[in-house]
């Protein structure tokens, strides 16, 4: 698969650092499961320091949201287990618990002494019934959690404050910033982007991402700001633009919506999978229902206009408060608070230290270090797993939101 350069450097370095520490690790093992695309770029770094520092890692994918394609992007070496189950609420559930069961013998074989992973559900039940110590690392503070189970500790930006979290403020670690932080430090940008995408340097470059129509969390008024969004963009001649889509349906729903822009090559889609960051690097402007690239653009400086209208988060609500996010509310705010123009665009992003990427590194180490066994918990949990089966399917819906 062809890829960019900036991401093969990278993953380079990265790959020659891993296979060094392959082949001795005098610490322990942390299971890092990667059931969605943003989870890749942020567990990237991460893999890499806690190798790096002699830690096995043992990474698995769940097929869905190119999660598969940016982790062969970034050269990660990970079992792929699973895929996405579709919108349908049963559907949901069954998938939810047979990848649990295809991770079970895998995970009983490496024996990890810690689960990481964003907000996979999977990985949770399959942690608790075995007993292993998971750790959540959230950001959004509405995403739907289980009534039954939960992770033992949850890392997370400081400003969500604790009452918004249902989980013993003992068990929560805070970081400051946002989690983009932990990987947009070592970004390298790759100039030859915008040409593998037919993009002149003079256009006006605006990325663009329509909202998670299958997640639970969807509201359907982000859908409507999204179209206007494009409308109002399509009034602008000098303007290009680069869609997100989420998947193969997503991708044929904006052709067949919007057929004379991609008639006229003003809307386009990558034809493989690209670097996120230096896609954004490289845009003038994103307009995004996606909350990892919205807060993505805003680590990295870029103008960026919000179309997610479920609930706001604490974290898009500090950098909104701070300038560095613009809410739509309302198609007026479309009209009246998009700024249409060309950036000025440094060579390279500023330089920022590895400082919260270290912080959250020794936080999983120091947790499993802690190595807390518990004897009864796995026994305890398979008792209300199996009674949570027979429950309403709203609570088994999608994972950690794919904003």
């Amino acid at each position: 698969m062809k890829v960019e350069e900036s991401a093969k450097t990278s993953a380079s370095r990265r790959t020659s650092k891993m296979e060094t520490s392959r082949v001795v690790t005098t610490g322990g093992t942390i299971w890092v499961d990667l059931d969605n695309s943003p989870h890749v770029p942020l567990f990237a770094p991460i893999i890499e320091e806690l190798e790096r520092r002699n830690y096995s890692v043992l990474v698995t994918a769940r097929d869905c949201f190119q999660v598969r394609e940016l982790a062969d992007l970034f050269r990660l070496n990970y079992r792929l287990i699973g895929r996405h189950s579709g919108k349908n609420t049963l559907r949901k559930i069954a998938g939810l618990c047979f990848r649990a069961l295809r991770l079970i013998p895998m995970v009983l074989r490496q024996r990890p002494d810690l689960a990481v992973a964003v907000c996979s559900r999977s990985q949770l039940i399959v942690s608790t019934l075995l007993g292993i110590p998971s750790l959540f690392m959230g950001d959004y503070e509405f995403a739907t959690g289980w009534a039954l189970i939960r992770p033992r500790w949850l890392l997370c930006p400081e400003v969500i404050p604790n009452q918004a979290i249902r989980l013993d403020p003992k068990r929560i670690m805070k970081y400051r910033g946002i989690k983009e932080d932990i990987y947009v430090p070592r970004f390298v940008p790759d100039p030859g982007i915008r040409s593998r995408l037919g993009l002149e340097e003079q256009d006006v470059v605006a990325t663009i991402r329509p909202p998670a129509s299958e997640a639970h969390y969807h509201n359907p008024q982000s859908d409507e700001l999204f179209a206007a969004a494009v409308q109002f963009l399509a009034k602008s001649p000098k303007v290009k633009l680069v869609a997100l889509p989420r998947n193969e349906k997503q991708a044929l729903e904006l052709r067949n919506r919007w057929p004379d822009l991609f008639l006229n090559r003003r809307m386009r889609i990558p034809n493989q999978v690209v670097n996120g960051l230096n896609l954004i690097w490289h845009s003038d402007f994103v307009i995004s229902a996606g909350g990892t690239m919205n807060r993505e653009a805003a680590a990295l400086g870029v103008p960026v206009y919000s179309v997610f209208r479920g609930k706001i988060g604490a974290v898009d609500q500090y950098l909104a408060s701070r300038g560095r996010l613009v809410l739509l509310e309302s198609v007026e705010d479309i009209h009246t608070k998009i700024v249409v123009a060309r950036r000025a665009r440094p060579e390279k992003p500023s330089e920022l230290a590895d400082t919260i990427l270290n912080r959250v590194v020794d936080e999983i180490i120091e947790l499993l270090e802690k190595k807390q066994p518990s004897s009864s918990y796995g026994k305890i949990a398979l008792n209300q797993f199996a009674s949570a089966v027979g429950k309403r399917g709203s609570e088994f819906n999608s994972s950690e939101p794919t904003k």
